[in-house]
């Protein structure tokens, strides 16, 4: 009994800063984006000539960083030393989400905006989900 309220304990002390932390970064990735519409930049798309919506910006990124807190969990489960590992996969998953910016063909305020708003998320969720698992 005692091993699963440890457990439990232990997931709560992930889950819940990194719940936090998701949230953060979703607001702040929201502001980022709507600063830059603010100053000119569009969000249209190309391929579709459908435009990126505000709120997208904050679902997509609480969503994924949500999606890091499980990632975390699973490496706090099975990885030898979770804090390092944590940091190399999110590190690799951040840089592979740099990619599709460029491959969508938008124009180079959009793309880069794109790419700060995923660098700002991840410097956000990342150091806070490492410390956690530091511990």
């Amino acid at each position: 009994m005692t091993t699963v309220t440890s457990t439990h304990r232990e997931q709560r002390r992930l889950l819940l800063p990194g719940l936090a932390a998701a949230a953060v970064a979703a607001v702040a990735v929201t502001a980022v984006a709507a600063l830059a519409t603010a100053v000119g930049v569009d969000f249209e798309l190309p391929d579709g000539g459908e435009s990126i919506p505000l709120l997208g910006f904050t679902q997509l990124t609480f969503t994924f960083s949500v999606v890091g807190v499980l990632v975390a969990l699973a490496i706090r489960r099975w990885a030898p030393r979770p804090a390092r590992a944590w940091v190399r996969i999110a590190v690799a998953l951040t840089a592979l989400s740099l990619v599709p910016p460029f491959l969508v063909g938008a124009n180079a305020a959009t793309v880069c905006t794109l790419v700060l708003a995923h660098l700002v998320a991840a410097a956000i969720v990342i150091p806070v989900i490492a410390r956690r698992l530091a511990t």
